[in-house]
């Protein structure tokens, strides 16, 4: 995309686990330390647009989250580049490489974890604000009360400590104290999972709000195929490590495309759906630690062929807009 605000070029994260004192003396001595590595990205393309919402989806550890704190830059990629607004931010420095800091905020799916239990609701929104100049002291009580009460959070509460609120009250605490510094760009990482249903509703007609009047960007990461077909313009599938499927979310919703989406899709529970039996996806999802040679998901899948097994598939254009990884789409042209 020409007019990406962020884009992933070949993004892997590998995590290795350090050695104790233990392993280094039997290292020292000759033995065989087996070094565990967690594949966690594997090669990751990724463009979002300005003003898009990009819904991120795949099974709990197929690394959606390592992804979004690359994105928002808590995280360092073990290789690949990370460009924001066409640049690459390992390159940016000084007042450039904080404007880019603060222009991506992330949203946690914990709010209860990702608030300081030790500071008032003041400082929490107001403290980054203060430090990146966003607002002078002067103004900063002002400030913080019209970034709350954009958020839907009273702000007689202010100087309450999060444990004295809801789930959904600390969430929109979390949601202000991103929205405090400006951003551009927000990542949401399974931003509703831990609401109640009632409340998670609310919380996603907020973002949808606060898109509109802020003009804002998202990266919007979840398990949850009902919220992602509600709130995401495209819809990007992962699966251990990689991207699989990429398309517009009312394209992808009626017909996917690439076999592990569409076993997702077959077991999404929907209204209009007679009575059936539950078909989960057979086989379990391969460890990150050892992921399958060729196509991670060849060991799952009904089509697989032994292309699969060797090779890796590209993830490649299969119409205007929708991008797939499967050696099938080769064979179908």
């Amino acid at each position: 995309m020409t007019d990406a605000l962020i884009e992933l070029d070949s993004v892997a994260k590998r995590f290795s686990r350090k050695a104790g004192l233990a392993e280094k003396i039997a290292s020292r001595l000759g033995a065989r330390i087996d070094r565990r590595v967690v594949h966690a990205l594997d090669g990751v393309d990724l463009s979002i647009a300005k003003g898009e919402v990009v819904g991120l989806v795949g099974e709990s550890g197929c690394g959606k989250s390592t992804l979004g704190r690359i994105v928002a830059g808590i995280l360092p990629q073990t290789s690949g580049s990370v460009k924001f607004r066409g640049r690459e931010t390992a390159s940016l420095s000084g007042v450039e490489a904080r404007a880019a800091k603060v222009a991506v905020q992330m949203v946690f799916q914990d709010p209860f974890a990702s608030l300081n239990p030790r500071k008032r609701v003041r400082e929490i929104v107001g403290e980054a604000p203060l430090y990146h100049g966003v607002v002078g002291r002067a103004e900063l009580d002002d400030y913080i009360d019209d970034v709350l009460l954009r958020v839907g959070f009273d702000p007689a509460y202010r100087r309450r400590y999060p444990h004295q609120f809801s789930g959904g009250q600390r969430q929109r605490i979390g949601i202000a104290r991103a929205l405090a510094v400006k951003p551009e760009f927000l990542v949401c990482d399974e931003a509703v999972a831990a609401l109640d249903v009632s409340i998670q509703a609310q919380v996603l007609n907020l973002f949808m709000k606060l898109r509109e009047e802020f003009d804002l960007t998202y990266l919007f990461i979840s398990h949850d195929l009902g919220v992602v077909e509600h709130i995401s313009d495209r819809t990007v599938i992962m699966y251990l490590g990689r991207v699989v499927e990429s398309a517009p979310t009312d394209e992808l919703f009626r017909e996917p495309n690439h076999p592990y989406t569409r076993a997702l899709l077959a077991e999404m529970p929907r209204i209009s759906v007679g009575r059936r039996r539950f078909e989960p996806i057979k086989g379990e999802i391969p460890s990150p630690m050892a992921p399958p040679s060729g196509c991670h998901f060849h060991p799952r899948c009904p089509f697989a062929t032994e292309r699969c097994r060797r090779e890796r598939p590209a993830l490649k254009e299969i119409a205007p807009g929708r991008l797939s990884a499967c050696h099938l789409n080769d064979e179908n042209h």
